[in-house]
């Protein structure tokens, strides 16, 4: 019976943190009242492990446009910027966590860029001034963007920590807005009001 109860234990606490983690639903509402679509949420909670980079990151230029045009990486992220266009793109960021310049480079050609600091970093094109983007560097697992309703999904830790939503039109320090969140076992659903 003692054999067992340890396997039990044993087997509990391989079991990875995403399999103990509660649904979550936040719902973002804008200062007109209506659900605001492109919010980013990141969920911050103590003692979670940073996500480590994986796989390939990218954001094309393609028709005069970043392609996406929001992009989330966690930090430490390696991002291409191929060019699929026909004419040539000059992309930077003046953004305090990551300030860049990829001078002039064609179609078919590509440059990378290593994102190490969280936050969001403001893409342009020096050549087309309406081509514009971001991509968003996190330190949280739990991070989404939200939907044409305003909400985002996701399975979070239990626990007691920060909301953080970030947006081009948050009229505050860094775009960004910060809540203290306590989330129980059985998870939870929220709505956050932005003010004028």
């Amino acid at each position: 019976m003692v054999r067992l109860s340890i396997l039990v234990s044993l087997a509990v606490l391989l079991v990875p943190a995403s399999a103990l983690a509660a649904p979550v639903t936040v719902q973002i509402v804008g200062a007109d009242g209506r659900p605001l679509a492109g919010a980013i949420v990141t969920v911050t909670m103590p003692n979670t492990p940073a996500p480590v980079p994986h796989g390939s990151y990218a954001v094309g230029q393609r028709n005069i446009q970043f392609d996406p045009q929001v992009l989330i990486v966690p930090v430490g992220a390696t991002v291409r910027f191929p060019n699929f266009d026909k004419v040539r793109h000059h992309v930077y960021s003046f953004s305090k966590p990551k300030k860049f310049e990829l001078k002039l480079f064609g179609q078919d050609e590509s440059r990378s860029v290593v994102f190490d600091k969280p936050g969001a970093v403001t893409l342009g094109c020096n050549i087309h001034d309406a081509m514009n983007g971001v991509v968003y560097v996190t330190n949280s697992p739990y991070t989404a963007q939200t939907d044409a309703n305003g909400r985002v999904h996701m399975n979070v830790a239990a626990g007691t920590g920060r909301i953080t939503v970030w947006h081009p039109s948050i009229r505050s320090a860094g775009n960004q807005l910060e809540q203290a969140v306590t989330i129980g076992g059985a998870g939870l659903s929220t709505s956050l009001h932005l003010r004028r």
